[in-house]
């Protein structure tokens, strides 16, 4: 075994917790949805919020999902279906409707955006029965079981997917979700986590895949190379024959994942795709890195993992392996912050914190599991005045006097320039709960805190991140308002983009100082 070195880089993981309504299948509620906590590239290109904002329903059968999403004034109105107990065929019928696209025998997230599937209560088990995503974007699903969907045999579902995304999906966070099979090809199963045609941003984050001959694929064939930026961290692939993932093109970043009993190989990169293979443990394995099946090469960038009983095959024709020493053949820049657990621990922390009915529970990035606050505090009425507390500013000067300022669309009567004209009594406002605005500067400006100061009957800032927006790069994420420090930045302008809010959150002042 190599001793793995546990790397570190700022970031914020944190987790919302999302309240069971009370009532019968889809009663209604007004209880915001709990983004909070997306990790990886579904953070990027905009952000992955799911439903929240929206109305959250219940549903004990697929036919109520489909209800819930063609009740929706329009298919991109936001919305979480909160699901418990089993979903089968038996219960999963097509619903007609505007603002949906179902089908029976499946659960169809086709051409819609704006949703968040969560497993509450008791849990939620899709028996036999597969998701998938079409042509849509900003989904979020979260703590299911998905087990036994077939492609041959009878019934068959999701062309034998448990979870699958084609054909121009953007942004996608599976979270805290449970997928198996019950063996692979010959037995009627494919893939548990596949991702085709033109799917990009997505992140699967502690989940347990297992007892499958296929983990999942990003491309059907050499050719469908525009897939890519995808995230897989803390997450358990367990007696799983092959492609763990298979990544054709793209870019894919794994970090802090446990592979135990990966039969015949693991990651396969092929096709010019690039692999970021950061502090995971691979143990009881087979060629867990490397290009298999194909002349059409990959690359990867590896870093602090851990080789527990790893076999390594010679190589030939088309068969690759990176061991027994593997090494770096490419490097991968990676636009988020992220936290590394040191190797050696992942296999603890991955059995406390992954798979569905876990009690949501995240790694602190020092080993320890941490669980998720106990409730949703759900929306801020705005008519009632909130005191956001005292807000000392930085010493220095306030760079953002006299600075511009822009963003994104912004609540009926408020402006941009609020936020840097030194007046906490005027705010801006984006038009709903999440939203970005920006400060601007006609020259390069070294920034290294930042003091955001909320508005009287303001919203509660759950999530925000701090960008770089010459680069994109994330220069700190956390939650609420006031005082943020980072490293010196040199930049023309600075993004606060916030991904999840209770209520909509007023902006007064977006104050920017050198130290």
């Amino acid at each position: 075994m190599r001793r793995a070195v546990a790397v570190r880089l700022s970031a914020l993981l944190a987790a919302g917790a999302l309240t069971a309504a009370t009532g019968v299948a889809l009663s209604t509620t007004t209880a915001s949805a709990a983004a909070g906590g997306v990790t990886g590239y579904a953070t990027q290109n905009g952000g992955t919020t799911g439903g929240a904002g929206g109305q959250t329903v219940r549903a004990t059968t697929g036919t109520a999902i489909h209800q819930a999403l063609c009740s929706r004034a329009s298919s991109s109105t936001p919305i979480t279906i909160q699901v418990e107990g089993t979903i089968n065929h038996g219960n999963t019928a097509k619903v007609s409707g505007s603002s949906c696209n179902t089908a029976a025998g499946v659960i169809e997230l086709k051409q819609i955006s704006n949703v968040t599937i969560v497993g509450v209560g008791n849990g939620a088990v899709f028996d036999q029965l597969g998701i998938h995503i079409r042509e849509s974007r900003n989904i979020i699903i979260q703590n299911v079981t998905v087990r036994n969907v077939k492609k041959s045999g009878s019934p068959t579902s999701n062309g034998g997917d448990a979870i699958g995304m084609e054909s121009g999906v953007r942004n996608v966070w599976v979270d805290h979700v449970t997928l198996e099979a019950s063996g692979g090809e010959s037995e009627g199963y494919d893939g548990l986590f596949d991702m085709k045609d033109n799917t990009q941003y997505v992140t699967l984050s502690y989940s347990v895949l297992r007892n499958s001959g296929r983990g999942g694929l990003i491309g059907s064939s050499e050719s469908d190379t525009s897939n890519g930026y995808v995230t897989f961290h803390h997450n358990l692939y367990e007696n799983i024959d092959s492609r763990a993932p298979l990544l054709r093109g793209g870019i894919a970043h794994m970090y802090n994942n446990h592979y135990k009993r990966l039969n015949e190989s693991g990651i396969n990169s092929r096709a010019g795709a690039r692999a970021k293979v950061d502090n995971n443990y691979f143990e009881d394995s087979k060629d867990v890195l490397g290009t298999f099946y194909t002349d059409a090469a990959g690359y990867w960038q590896v870093s602090g993992n851990v080789f527990d009983n790893v076999t390594w095959s010679s190589r030939s024709g088309d068969h690759n392996p990176a061991g027994p020493n593997p090494t770096s053949n490419t490097s991968v820049s990676i636009p988020y912050g992220f936290t590394l657990d040191g190797a050696n621990c992942v296999p603890n922390v991955v059995a406390q914190t992954a798979g569905a009915n876990k009690g949501l529970k995240v790694s602190d990035g020092s080993c320890t599991p941490q669980s998720p606050d106990p409730t949703d505090p759900g929306p801020t009425d705005p008519g009632e005045p909130t005191d956001p507390g005292p807000t000392d500013p930085p010493a220095g000067t306030n760079l953002s006097l006299g600075a511009g300022a822009d963003g994104s669309s912004k609540a009926s009567g408020t402006s941009y320039g609020n936020v840097v004209d030194g007046n906490t009594g005027t705010y801006w406002s984006p038009s709903g709960s999440t939203g970005s605005v920006s400060v601007k500067w006609g020259s390069t400006t070294t920034v290294s805190k930042v003091n955001i100061r909320l508005a009287s009957g303001s919203g509660t800032i759950g999530a925000y991140r701090l960008l770089n927006h010459d680069t994109g790069a994330v220069l700190a994420s956390g939650s609420g308002a006031g005082t943020v420090s980072f490293s010196p930045a040199s930049l023309k302008k600075i993004t606060l983009e916030i991904t999840n809010a209770s209520g909509t959150p007023r902006i007064a002042e977006f104050e920017t100082y050198a130290s």
